[in-house]
């Protein structure tokens, strides 16, 4: 039987091969060993295609391997597939890195997108590996058991989504390095959304063989309620009453909190759960350590999404975190019909950070300033002097429900809510007016902007989305 498949139909086996992967249940260690994650001697390398040659409109050289990603738990192996790609005449310099892929589809020689193809050229590899739900890889009962695990002993290494998943993408990085005649170490950018947006934002925190990140429909800053803030949730509650979605007020995913209080656990283990793991988690408990390692970052929680379900507080607290706002975008969401339908920013974010001389910068995230006048609110957005903004298109919706609530993600951007602001060049700000309704509590609004990035003779519109703002009337 092909490994591969062996592999994924057997599931996980026992071990004792990575005994430096275990956590000391008798201490308190930090989530991952770093020292272990880089350890090439542990991969344990299956290999089910090796270097071959890829023909297409960009030759490739291409290989196939399972690793050992590590020890769940003690005795529990947990194995993936990686596939590696590279110029055919050169190694690779750096890579470009994912996870949202299938068991199926990584059998198969990867066929180049047009991104691929020019990263390709420019002499950056490509790693896929697995990032996924366990079932969809066939290994729903070893999914099934860590979730228990966890709701048994709340420990996040039990947890797929704190341990497996970031593990994966960081011993995909140990995997290409240890590909010295196919990759030189370089640049690290990761790509994803949901899971895939989520996964990478996290591992970038710990390992800073990472670079880049763009991720989208994917948590980023830590509201209360995703710390289990009791205060924050007794106050959505009497809104609301008892919230029973899977995701909404979850922690970094689905929410655990009502399976954890049923198997015995406190609301004060949930708080103490979220106190010492969220450093470990999130982007904005990290963001000056990951700027000061220059790491490139971007993010599309889209507004009206049940993972990212926390855009006034991102907005309010983290005003500097660089986001796009698809208006009326999220997990299976219809998109505002006046969406900026030619967005690239993912294949512009790419090029840029592999790219830096040949590619301009992308726009920062600009400033805002609001105040209400008689029943008219009045919005100017400014960005430093020559980022190079082309357009500002504002949207808004008045008295939109709270963070975290079922109205928040049912109520939307009304079709014509959104105007295209105008530039006033002697107060360097792109403003708008907004007329308010008699009634109106409080209104949320934010603004988009174009600039064109052109690389290879080739236009990619990208767009910045002022922060979020939720103004009292």
């Amino acid at each position: 039987m092909n490994p591969l498949l062996s592999f994924l139909s057997a599931g996980l086996c026992a071990s004792s091969a990575c005994s430096a992967f275990i956590s000391d249940s008798t201490a308190a260690p930090p989530l991952f060993d770093m020292e272990s994650i880089r350890d090439a001697s542990t991969l344990d390398v299956e290999i089910i295609q090796d270097w071959h040659r890829v023909d297409g409109k960009v030759l490739t050289r291409q290989k196939l391997i399972t690793i050992n990603i590590g020890e769940i738990w003690p005795g529990q192996e947990y194995r993936m597939p990686v596939r590696l790609v590279v110029p055919a005449d050169r190694k690779a310099k750096g890579f470009h890195l994912t996870g949202g892929n299938q068991p199926q589809q990584l059998k198969k020689d990867t066929r180049l997108s047009p991104l691929d193809q020019e990263l390709i050229k420019g002499g950056v590899g490509l790693v896929y590996t697995i990032v996924q739900v366990l079932a969809q890889s066939g290994l729903g009962e070893l999914g099934e058991e860590s979730e228990a695990r966890f709701l048994k002993t709340l420990n996040p290494r039990d947890k797929i989504q704190y341990w497996a998943w970031p593990a994966t993408m960081m011993r995909a990085v140990t995997a290409a390095h240890a590909e010295s005649g196919h990759f030189t170490p370089g640049k690290v950018a990761m790509s994803g959304g949901s899971k895939n947006g989520a996964t990478p934002s996290m591992a970038i925190i710990h390992d800073d063989r990472m670079t880049a990140v763009h991720a989208g429909v994917s948590p980023i800053w830590d509201s209360p309620l995703r710390l289990c803030d009791r205060n924050a949730w007794k106050e959505l509650e009497a809104v609301t009453g008892p919230l029973n979605h899977t995701f909404l007020g979850g922690h970094y995913g689905p929410i655990y909190n009502r399976a954890a209080l049923e198997a015995g656990h406190s609301w004060e283990d949930l708080e103490k759960l979220a106190r010492e793991i969220s450093d470990s988690v999130f982007i904005t408990r990290n963001i000056g350590k990951l700027r000061a390692r220059g790491v490139d970052l971007l993010f599309h929680p889209g507004t009206h999404d049940f993972v990212a379900y926390d855009l006034a507080w991102g907005g309010a607290h983290h005003p500097d975190i660089p986001i796009y706002l698809g208006a009326n975008t999220g997990h299976g969401k219809k998109a505002h019909p006046k969406i900026e339908r030619d967005q690239q920013n993912k294949n512009a974010f790419l090029l840029r950070h592999f790219f830096p001389d040949k590619v301009d910068p992308l726009l920062e995230s600009p400033g805002v300033t609001c105040r209400i006048k008689g029943d008219t609110l009045r919005v100017a957005v400014r960005f430093v002097n020559g980022s190079g903004a082309e357009s500002g298109r504002i949207w808004w919706i008045a008295d939109r429900p709270p963070d975290g609530s079922p109205g928040y993600l049912s109520e939307m951007i009304p079709d014509e809510n959104w105007a295209d602001m105008k530039y006033d060049k002697k107060r360097n700000a792109w403003t708008a007016e907004i007329a308010l309704d008699a009634g109106t509590s409080h209104i949320d609004f934010f603004s988009n902007h174009r600039k064109t990035i052109r690389y290879g003779g080739k236009a990619y519109p990208t767009y910045i989305s002022s922060p979020y703002t939720r103004v009292l009337k």
